[in-house]
């Protein structure tokens, strides 16, 4: 695959969770009974990088959570030798009955793995509310699963592929477009 253009560059990353961090804050009147929950791998650290911003622009800081979906995939393929899934397992810190629940992820595609994330988070309580954030919104829903907050709409074909690349992880910064 070749890298077709860079959609968000380190500046426009930044800009954009800077942005979904005040929608987050004026959609639920502040962040009083909110809890961030990052989707494993990436999305943890979007969700880290909007609690720093909510923190900022607050002056209080809102609870992060992380949630491994591999349980609760439709489609699992990543198994161990034994032929079990391989599971990170799952760490929110607080419980999340009567809670809005922000779920955040990097790429929303399908929506399989929000809804997955949803039955995850029903297993572990009632939320009072889940909303959801992304960094990229590429289209392509399988599933009626809207994002509440989207840092940017990148309408791509089938044969394209999104990659997030975070310093956490990466190295560098940026969304890039692959054909």
């Amino acid at each position: 695959m070749n890298e077709k253009a860079i959609v968000l560059d380190e500046q426009a990353i930044r800009r954009a969770l800077t942005r979904i961090a005040h929608e987050i804050i004026e959609k639920n009147k502040g962040i009083d009974n909110c809890v961030l929950v990052g989707i494993k791998t990436r999305g943890i650290f979007i969700a880290n990088r909007l609690a720093e911003r909510i923190q900022q622009i607050e002056g209080k800081s809102i609870e992060v959570g992380e949630l491994d979906i591999t349980l609760y995939r439709d489609d699992l393929t990543t198994k161990s030798e034994d032929g079990q899934p391989f599971v990170k397992g799952s760490d929110i810190p607080v419980d999340i009955n009567n809670k809005k629940v922000i779920v955040v992820d990097d790429v929303l595609y399908t929506g399989r793995t929000v809804r997955a994330a949803m039955d995850a988070l029903i297993d572990m309580g009632r939320p009072s509310q889940i909303q959801l954030a992304v960094l990229v919104d590429r289209g392509h829903r399988e599933l009626p699963i809207r994002a509440d907050y989207v840092g940017k709409n990148v309408p791509t074909s089938l044969n394209e592929k999104i990659t997030v690349h975070l310093t956490e992880v990466d190295k560098q910064d940026k969304v890039s477009i692959f054909e």
